[in-house]
């Protein structure tokens, strides 16, 4: 899910594009050029008429993505200046932003996913904000009933693989979670640490949900047994120790997102017709994220942080994120670029977990999982 930083801003919808786009349509978005009218539904919203520019600062993790010209567009229909404050991976802004509630750092605060959702919720950090389009998103991602969080894209973290090695080696793929332990892939697996990455978390779920809370320390054993690597981050998974990604790391399959072989294809520098790497999408070998956002409290700019929020909720940035942040728009109504029906097989039985389970038990499973694998 993810490569590239940048910043981003806009608001404002098509209120007319939003009732006449018709799902089910593939292929690259009309390149037509960028308006935004307000809908009637934001015409309470208090005018921002400052002489100068609002100045908006959005807390965002390291792999947040958005066109300029999208951006752009929502900073001069609204009078705003959108300025983003990048942290590391989504577990470690959100760490920030707790630590950070008495004195907010942002007004805003992008990319919590559902593994770590409950943990900002119980925190208090977020105010309510229910937008005007939350109309639009599938009932099965509205995981905050009281509107402090609104989801705005989803993917799948999985394990990927390097096809170069495996057929260069002449090894079989494994295709299931228990194969990874099989001593024939022997430290060829890089994970992020599920305390301090939500992408590591989601594997670790992944793992409860599979085997259950009887057998799934005993799993980890045995992946820590077969030379498991764990890392801090997805940054340094992906591109320092992956060999897909760079083609000199030591490990041929990491713990990233199944959307991870289009984005390869997207940014590769010559046309290819394959991805290089590939997903195993076995039962439960991947798992659901859904990525939120939410209004910080005590801000003072909060007509323009509701806007910002209507802005990501909008089609010109729903259509923007699949290439930005390489996720899927939360709007079903937005177009997918062609990459991501060539080149992404989404898993038939990915792995979901109840918000409240996690709440009530991830502290206690990470604590279990550090103990069984790195001490």
């Amino acid at each position: 899910m993810n490569r590239i930083l940048s910043s981003i801003t806009i608001l404002v919808l098509l209120a007319l594009a939003c009732a006449s786009q018709t799902p089910a349509q593939t292929g690259n978005p009309p390149t037509a050029e960028i308006q935004f009218v307000p809908t009637q539904s934001l015409e309470t919203q208090p005018a921002l008429n400052s002489a100068e520019p609002v100045q908006l600062t959005v807390m965002t993790h390291a792999s947040f993505a958005v066109s300029e010209n999208i951006l752009a567009a929502f900073e001069q229909a609204n009078n705003i200046k959108v300025n983003f404050l990048a942290g590391g991976d989504a577990g470690a802004t959100l760490n920030q932003a707790i630590l950070t509630k008495d004195a907010p750092l942002a007004d805003v605060l992008f990319g919590v996913d559902n593994t770590f959702l409950s943990r900002a919720l119980d925190a208090g950090i977020f105010e309510p904000y229910e937008s005007p389009l939350r109309g639009n998103i599938p009932g099965e991602f509205n995981l905050d009933p009281s509107n402090r969080a609104t989801p705005i894209d989803f993917g799948d973290v999985c394990v990927n693989y390097d096809r170069a090695f495996f057929a260069k080696n002449e090894l079989t793929v494994p295709q299931s979670l228990e194969e990874l332990t099989l001593p024939q892939y022997n430290g060829m697996l890089v994970m992020e640490n599920p305390a301090t990455s939500s992408t590591g978390l989601a594997f670790l779920l992944a793992t409860i949900v599979h085997f259950g809370e009887g057998a799934y320390l005993d799993y980890w054993r045995g992946l820590r047994a077969n030379g498991l690597v764990v890392v801090n981050d997805w940054e340094t998974a992906y591109y320092t120790n992956f060999s897909g990604s760079s083609g000199r790391g030591p490990q041929p399959m990491v713990v990233s997102y199944g959307t991870s072989p289009a984005a390869e294809v997207v940014y590769a520098d010559a046309v290819l017709a394959e991805a290089p790497t590939a997903s195993i999408l076995g039962p439960d070998t991947c798992f659901t994220q859904i990525e939120f956002v939410g209004i910080l409290a005590g801000t003072q700019k909060r007509a323009a942080a509701e806007r910002f929020i209507d802005f990501m909720l909008s089609l010109p940035f729903q259509e923007d994120v699949p290439l930005q942040m390489f996720v899927y728009p939360i709007d079903p109504l937005a177009f997918l670029p062609d990459s991501f029906h060539q080149f992404i097989v989404q898993p038939e039985q990915p792995a979901t977990m109840d918000p409240l389970l996690i709440s009530t038990n991830r502290e206690r499973w990470i604590e279990e999982w550090t103990q069984a694998v790195l001490r």
